[in-house]
């Protein structure tokens, strides 16, 4: 079955995040979306299925058949510094710990991945099983990069965030003491990074799914090159609406960080440093959005670190 003259539909869910955001170029990507993946599939001589429902907001992700009739995915994401080298990440990793890369058009932000079980998440476990998971399959992710890598490193990241975190500070004034430490201690620790390993940059039970070859695999890297704090910090955010729920949140939110850098052997000074710093960037970030709750929720587990 040909996949020309295929009608691709975008889901509401990522037409309405581009929208919100109103930002030129992406309105354009979001316009040329259908034809960019109806390319693809006929360039990889691909039988669409269906469309992921309700996806995500920064990219739409196809089911698909490959030629062969094996299964695969389509993924076309909307084109960032952060995602732009998705797919030199899951090449390098060729399947260890992560999605395998089938094929790839950088310049369309077109990946051909693996098929896995888009509706079972790492969340679906209880926390502490799923952190168990979680950890470890991080530690196979964090290799050495190659020599002449392309990847953006952790200060270049941090330098881009903190210019937007001084931006935002602006809008709490509650939440600056958090911001000015934030940015105080980011600063300190990117000027002294003790390992440079391939980092996922996104790490989360949501970006964790089951699959046929291993029981769980990574997907959806915004990778760089640093330390594994840095990736690990992302991790202690998770599930934050039910740490809130529960007895004593600022001993248990304390627990949580010294247990994962317990379990993957990093210094617990640096996991606090740089959670603190990415929680508060949220935090900022979705106050900037109009995402209160959400703000709330990152202002709240930072001021208990």
């Amino acid at each position: 079955m040909s996949a020309t003259g295929q009608q691709i539909t975008v889901p509401e869910r990522l037409a309405a995040a581009v929208r919100a955001r109103a930002d030129q170029a992406e309105l354009a990507w979001l316009a040329a979306l259908p034809g960019t993946v109806a390319d693809r599939l006929a360039h990889w001589d691909l039988t669409p299925e269906r469309v992921v429902q309700p996806g995500g907001r920064h990219g739409l992700v196809c089911t698909v058949l490959r030629a062969d009739g094996t299964k695969a995915a389509l993924k076309t994401v909307l084109p960032t510094p952060a995602t732009a080298q998705e797919h030199a990440a899951l090449a390098h990793w060729a399947g260890r710990g992560a999605v395998l890369l089938l094929a790839a058009e950088p310049a369309a932000g077109a990946l051909l991945l693996e098929r896995l079980y888009g509706d079972i998440p790492l969340r679906s476990l209880a926390e502490g099983k799923a952190m168990l998971e979680a950890t470890s399959l991080l530690q196979r992710l964090w290799l050495p990069p190659a020599a002449d890598h392309l990847f953006d490193t952790v200060p270049d990241r941090v330098a881009e965030l903190s210019a937007g975190l001084r931006r935002n500070r602006e809008l709490s004034t509650d939440a600056r003491p958090l911001a000015d430490e934030a940015l105080e201690l980011s600063a300190a620790l990117a000027a002294s990074e003790p390992e440079r390993l391939l980092l996922h940059g996104d790490f989360h039970h949501g970006n964790v799914l089951a699959a046929d070859r291993s029981p769980w695999l990574a997907v959806s890297p915004q990778p760089l090159v640093g330390e594994r704090a840095y990736d690990l910090a992302w991790l202690a955010q998770e599930r934050l609406d039910t740490l809130v729920g529960s007895p004593g949140p600022r001993g248990a939110a304390r627990r949580r960080l010294h247990q994962l850098a317990d379990a993957v052997e990093v210094d617990h000074d640096r996991l606090r440093g740089w959670t603190l710093f990415r929680t508060v960037e949220a935090g900022l970030r979705h106050l900037a959005e109009g995402s209160t709750g959400t703000a709330e929720l990152y202002l709240e587990f930072a001021d208990w670190l």
